[in-house]
């Protein structure tokens, strides 16, 4: 039974209007202007594109075909720190143009920003248009300047939750779930016409932090009180950057080509130096004109083995089920496979080379088992070297499990934490049989066999059985957090509650306030390690590994006429209709509807939660 439960996460979808704009290449039309030869006085401006969503890892192909364009959120703060530490540079030029950033992953970058200007570096900061994202990063900088007539928008925030009971019941189902935790809610998008009390409690609380948190990041950033930022943003809502500019939201408006000229004003020189070796990644050394060098690609394997003393970084990115790893596919993001983490924690604690582990934890969840199952896999290394995690957005339920594996947590102020509950279901469908005019003939054999049934809800029998043994998983559940968290507080701290990073500290949920990179330097200190380097787990696959992969999962999605091929098309359309900020937050609330074929129980997290 237990191992039909999934521990889940009541997930808080990132904002969507938080898309933080990055830099086009600084060659080519829409690039940076070309600087003159350098003159007397020169300042040396180090040029940093953001471009496109920040990925918290290298694709499992980057050590094969690396791609300047990407960059991990470690490649940026890492930028940021080598700018900091180089006596030739004299500011930073950070062009955002379509970037895709969390408030999680702003945070991060920004602590960065504040260490380069700590260390005597100005950064500045330019976008064609800003939203709420574009903003709160260019908080973190000396100055911001916009495209001259271009748009501004900082709106409040504003969150829509959907309640799918009435829905369901239109279409002849029944969403039966049973909850352990008042405060859980995962079960409340597909049980309820509207949220509960302590639902509307968490979520809400939740909300307030969030917002608190962006506003003091643009009140310490811009200079401004509660009360001038909430008049700014009352005409923000909608602006130029010129406005803008006159509000004190923005510091400049230019036209792009005149920032060379901007930037000699603000530093007093004569020129100015662009210095480009910070903005783009490694690039691929293969010469793809070679067609021998083409087949030696097939045959050529990643290297997985330290050289060095390292530091491990292993990365829980999405729902946690059993078995293997997958790949993002139509329904949203990859899963964590258990089976996959514990064979990369088994070689991280044989190898003598990695003196230390950085679980880094972006996950609202997922099984029950899975989570105990990477848990015990985790204290296994723990036995033989240091294990500390870092939460980027969220660690919530079944990756709150896992988080308390470690010795030490790391948050940002905006991670999402806790969820410490438990909710099973099921979808009965017997309305929608009707409606459709199916006929479904049960037939059974031997105790319980249909107690997954689609036919119809639990008995209250039924659902005593199943209380009972969703209570024996938030048992052991509590016993692991109460295990790895000393002196922490269940009765303020569990029953599904959800909490912002900086609240966490307070009720003992975490340790301390830093990015992953924070983690990484303040572990190898601990160890004593000042040379280092640092590895990603699971590791890099080989091209034939991933086309193996790849072609598998095409012919299984050319299987059927109403099999999954089917189903992408219609997951195109949704998209098409509904547009990619809604779409990407359905997609994992329709995930889940689409586990329940192969899992009898499963924990739905809300992640049908749109902000905007």
């Amino acid at each position: 039974m237990t191992d039909r439960l999934i521990v889940c996460a009541a997930t808080v979808a990132l904002l969507a209007g938080m898309a933080v704009s990055a830099p086009a290449s600084a060659s080519g039309t829409g690039g940076l202007p070309v600087a003159a030869a350098a003159a007397k006085d020169t300042s040396r401006i180090a040029r940093l594109d953001i471009e496109g969503a920040i990925s918290e890892r290298p694709g499992e192909l980057d050590w094969l075909f690396p791609d300047p364009d990407k960059r991990t959120i470690r490649d940026l703060i890492d930028a940021f720190d080598s700018m900091a530490a180089d006596n030739t540079v004299d500011g930073v030029l950070i062009r955002l143009k379509d970037a895709r950033l969390g408030q999680t992953q702003i945070e991060e970058i920004g602590a960065a920003m504040k260490r380069a200007r700590n260390a005597g570096k100005k950064i500045h900061v330019f976008a064609e248009n800003y939203g709420p994202g574009e903003l709160l990063l260019g908080s973190y900088a000396d100055v911001m300047i916009g495209q001259d007539g271009a748009g501004v928008s900082l709106p409040g925030l504003h969150m829509e939750e959907m309640f799918l009971a009435d829905t369901l019941k239109w279409a002849g189902m029944q969403a039966d779930f049973v909850q352990v935790g008042d405060y859980k809610g995962a079960s409340e998008a597909l049980m309820n016409s509207e949220p509960s009390k302590a639902w509307d409690e968490n979520i809400s609380q939740l909300l307030d932090s969030i917002y608190g948190n962006m506003q003091t990041t643009l009140m310490q950033g811009r200079d401004l009180t509660a009360d001038e930022l909430n008049q700014i943003m009352e005409r923000a809502w909608m602006t130029t950057t010129d406005e803008a500019a006159e509000m004190g939201l923005i510091d400049h408006a230019i036209d792009l080509p005149n920032i060379e000229a901007q930037l000699k004003e603000y530093y007093g020189a004569d020129g100015i130096r662009w210095d480009g070796r910070f903005s783009k990644a490694k690039k691929s050394e293969l010469d793809m004109s070679n067609p021998f060098a083409m087949f030696s690609l097939f045959t050529k394997q990643p290297d997985r083995k330290p050289k060095r003393d390292t530091i491990a970084v292993v990365h829980i990115d999405g729902a946690i089920v059993d078995g293997d790893s997958t790949p993002a596919g139509m329904f949203g993001e990859g899963s964590v496979g258990s089976r996959t983490i514990r064979k990369a924690l088994e070689e991280i604690r044989d190898e003598d080379k990695i003196k230390g582990v950085v679980i880094r934890i972006n996950s609202p969840g997922g099984s029950a088992t899975a989570s105990e199952v990477i848990w015990q896999g985790v204290r296994r290394v723990a036995e033989e070297k240091p294990v500390w995690v870092s939460v980027g957005s969220m660690a919530a339920s079944g990756g709150y499990y896992i988080a308390v594996g470690g010795d030490k947590i790391y948050v940002n102020p905006s991670s999402i934490v806790g969820s410490i509950g438990v909710v099973g279901g099921k979808i009965a469908m017997d309305g929608l049989y009707d409606k459709l005019k199916i006929n479904v003939v049960e037939r059974s054999r031997g105790p319980r066999a249909g107690i997954f049934r689609s036919t119809s809800p639990w008995s209250e029998q039924e659902r005593s059985l199943i209380r009972d043994k969703m209570s024996e998983t938030y048992d052991l559940f509590t016993k692991r957090v109460t295990m790895g968290r000393d002196g922490i507080d269940l009765s303020k701290t569990a029953e599904g509650r959800l909490f912002t990073g900086d609240k966490a500290l307070g009720l003992k949920m975490a340790d301390a306030v830093g990015s992953v990179d924070t983690a990484i330097d303040d572990l190898a200190k601990d160890r004593g390690l000042t040379e280092f380097d640092v590895m990603d787990y699971p590791g890099p696959k080989s091209l034939e590994e991933v086309l193996q992969e790849a072609f598998g999962g095409f012919a299984a999605a050319k299987t059927g006429a109403a099999g999954p091929g089917v189903l992408a098309d219609l997951a195109a359309g949704a998209r098409v209709i509904l547009g990619e900020e809604t779409w990407a937050q359905l997609q994992p609330a329709m995930a889940g509807l689409m586990q329940m074929r192969k899992e009898p129980v499963i924990l739905m997290s809300p992640r049908v939660l749109i902000f905007r």
